[in-house]
Order: structure tokens, then C-alpha cells, then sequence
């Protein structure tokens, strides 16, 4: 009796415990397809402001217009439609609330009735004129009036764009390449200054301190993973980056190097916690081994105990590069958050999760700088992902030569 209870009791833990891996399972797919979903929906989105469309003069010959000549038209950088591929004119950008400083609300009608025609007259009378006006109001009827065709955003838009600015009108700018490339340069370096540091901490606390060293060093190192991330900012912010810009003679001092710095600290407690518990896991009789061939502490070192240990080595680089990657806050705060392409490690940066974050709040729902910020997301987690298989594939290599 008291087996068949005990078999009945382990069978619903092993089914609660099935449940909730398939519950777990199950909400992280609808996660990614939620993530995806809104982000692919970008393409299906037009190039200029949804519900406005932009209008020339019938005896144009431009048939077409990129996002970036649309921003460069009407912040005047481009003035003459000779360099669009049309004729030799002055282009004269026209915007709808323009029409309320040249005609009175009773010449406009009740309810703008006769915006239309007003604005059909307009464009009839001015052959270098191109007006982004809402669709509700195009004149459709006037013969010297011409639309535009109003595209979807392409993937080379997205992806190869190289100017992020989301709230430009009339064609928003959302060039992820800045991001990404910011994302990168920031969180590379990163790894490159905290993983020789973390290790050589591991391998001191592994390997070479006493242990009343060791008992005061690791509670210090684990106490560093527990602060919040704001407060290394924060730090970052009032410390490090007057430090950095008095030091190397810059004109400001929020740059990727001073991300890159904050988030090598913040990685660090990560990477010398796991890479040090992989070295103590060593087991005795191989340092014991070593040492009777006549292998100094610092050859047992590197030739067998770093050797055993590849694996969660590789653990440690892998979350303390999540880390980096995925770190809003404190970068946020140290970067400059100048969305622009970065030539330098010393000049303002801005990352996806920065961008995610200082924008969302202030996106229309379901709108092409809603969806844009989903896509950048898409693009984070394809990151981490790659991040991760690449960690597989090493420790599967290392698994597979016995550990040595």
C-alpha cells in the first residue's frame, strides 16, 4: 500500500513537473512568434507617414522617391530635381498646415470641404512643388496632379539604412545599422577588457590564494553581481565618464569606451564566479598527476587545469557576453545615445537595447516605429542566439577530445 501511494505520489510530481516544462516551453515560443510578428510587420508598412501621401505636378518626371531623398527634400539638403533624375527646377516642399496660412477657415469651406480643390490649384500652379498631405484631402480630381506611389519599407531599408531617426516626417528614417554596429562595438570590447581580467581573477582565486584570501575576496565578487545595474551607470555617469574625457582630451566623455568600460565591470562578477567554480571542479588526482611529473603550479595551470575547464570557461564568456549585449541602463546612461554610425571607440554610440528602451514608451501602437523597435528586438535575439550555439559548439569540441 505504501508503494502504490508513493509510485502515485512521484507519478504527479513527474506530471506536474512535465507541465510546467511544457507551459514554460510553450510561452517562451509565443514570445519569439509575438516578436517576430510585430517586427516583420515593418515591411508591410509604407515608406511615408501612414495615411499621407505625397503629390507633385503632373508634368514631373519623377516617378518615385527613396525615404532619405524624401528627409533630404524637405530638411533642404536636396533643392533641385535635377538631382533626382528630373529637369533643372527649384523643388518647393509644401506641407498640409501651409494651407492654412495662405486661405481662411471660411475660404476652406465647412468642414475644409474645398481643401481639395485649394490644394489641387496649388500644385496646378507651381510645377517644382512636391505636398505631403493627408489622403483624406488629395486632390484625385485635378488632372496636373500627381501621387506618388507610396512603397513598402524594404529589408535593405531596415537592415543597410544608415540613419535612425523615427520621427521624421514625412518619411521616417529606421536604418538599423547604426544600432547594430554600436551594439557590437560596445559590447566586443567590453569582453575583450573583462574576460583576460576575470580569468586571471579565477585562476588567482582557484588556484593561488590562501584561503582566508579566498573567503574575503569571493563574498566581494559575488556582492558586485548583485548591484543593481542603474547604480553602475549611475557610476559610470559621475565617475568614469569626466575621468575619460579630462584623461584622453575629448570633447565629451559619454562614448562607446566608457560603455565598454561600465559593462566590462558589470560582466565581471559573472565571468570570475563561473570560470573559478570550473576550475575548482578539477578533479585532485590530475593536479596531483601533474605536479609528480615534474610540471611547475603554472604548467599544471595552463596545461591541465584551464584545459579541464574549457567548458564552463565558455559558460562564463557566453552569459557574461549576454551581459553585454543585452545591458540597457548603464549604457543608456554612458554612450551619448547618438544613433549614428561610430568611426571610433572614443565617440558617442547608441545600442539596440538602449534604443528599445529610451523609445518604446513613446511609439504609437502598431505603427512603423512600434514595429521597427520589435524588429530591433528580432535582431538582439538572433544575436544572443548565435552567442550561444557558438558556446555549444565549443564545449561539444571539448567534450569530444575527453576534456584535454
Amino acid at each position: 500500500m505504501k508503494k502504490m501511494l508513493k509510485r502515485s505520489v512521484e507519478r504527479v510530481v513527474e506530471g506536474l513537473f512535465a507541465l510546467s516544462s511544457g507551459i514554460t516551453s510553450l510561452v517562451i515560443l509565443l514570445i519569439v512568434v509575438f516578436l517576430f510578428k510585430e517586427g516583420l510587420g515593418l515591411f508591410r508598412s509604407p515608406e511615408v507617414e501612414k495615411g499621407y501621401a505625397l503629390c507633385v505636378h503632373a508634368d514631373n518626371p519623377v516617378e518615385a522617391l527613396r525615404p532619405e531623398q524624401i528627409k533630404k527634400i524637405f530638411d533642404a539638403e536636396i533643392t533641385d530635381w535635377q538631382a533626382l533624375g528630373g529637369q533643372s527646377s527649384e523643388i518647393m516642399p509644401f506641407r498640409f498646415d501651409d494651407i492654412f496660412s495662405l486661405y481662411t477657415d471660411e475660404e476652406l469651406g465647412e468642414e475644409y470641404a474645398m481643401l481639395p480643390q485649394k490644394l489641387g490649384e496649388i500644385i496646378a500652379q507651381s510645377p517644382g512643388i512636391i505636398a505631403f498631405l493627408p489622403q483624406q484631402y488629395l486632390p484625385v480630381s485635378n488632372a496636373s496632379v500627381k501621387t506618388l506611389p507610396a512603397e513598402n519599407i524594404a529589408p535593405s531599408d531596415f537592415f543597410a539604412g544608415k540613419e535612425w531617426s523615427p520621427t521624421s516626417m514625412p518619411a521616417p528614417q529606421l536604418g538599423a545599422f547604426p544600432l547594430v554596429l554600436g551594439t557590437l562595438l560596445v559590447s566586443i570590447f567590453a569582453i575583450l577588457i573583462a574576460l583576460p581580467l576575470g580569468l586571471g581573477v579565477a585562476i588567482y582565486l582557484s588556484e593561488l590564494a590562501g584561503e582566508r584570501t579566498r573567503n574575503l575576496l569571493k563574498p566581494a565578487v559575488e556582492l558586485l553581481a548583485g548591484i543593481p545595474s542603474v547604480v553602475y551607470g549611475f557610476f559610470g555617469l559621475v565617475a568614469l565618464v569626466p575621468l575619460i574625457q579630462r584623461t584622453l582630451n575629448l570633447p565629451v566623455g559619454e562614448t562607446a569606451f566608457a560603455g565598454s568600460v561600465v559593462l566590462a565591470i558589470m560582466a565581471l562578477p559573472t565571468i570570475i564566479a563561473i570560470a573559478e567554480d570550473a576550475m575548482r571542479n578539477t578533479p585532485k588526482a590530475m593536479r596531483e598527476a601533474s605536479l609528480a611529473l615534474g610540471a611547475t603550479q603554472w604548467q599544471t595551470i595552463y596545461k591541465v587545469i584551464i584545459p579541464y575547464a574549457t567548458s564552463g570557461i565558455t559558460a562564463a564568456v557566453v552569459l557574461g557576453v549576454g551581459r553585454a549585449v543585452g545591458e540597457t541602463m548603464a549604457v543608456l546612461m554612458v554612450t551619448g545615445n547618438a544613433a549614428v554610425i561610430p568611426r571610433s571607440l572614443f565617440e558617442p554610440v547608441r545600442t539596440i537595447p538602449a534604443t528599445i528602451a529610451a523609445e518604446l514608451g513613446e511609439a504609437p501602437t502598431g505603427g512603423a516605429h512600434y514595429q521597427s523597435l520589435f524588429l530591433l528586438g528580432c535582431i538582439l535575439f538572433v544575436i544572443t542566439m548565435l552567442i550561444n550555439l557558438s558556446a555549444e559548439v565549443v564545449a561539444k569540441k571539448q567534450h569530444s577530445r575527453g576534456g584535454l
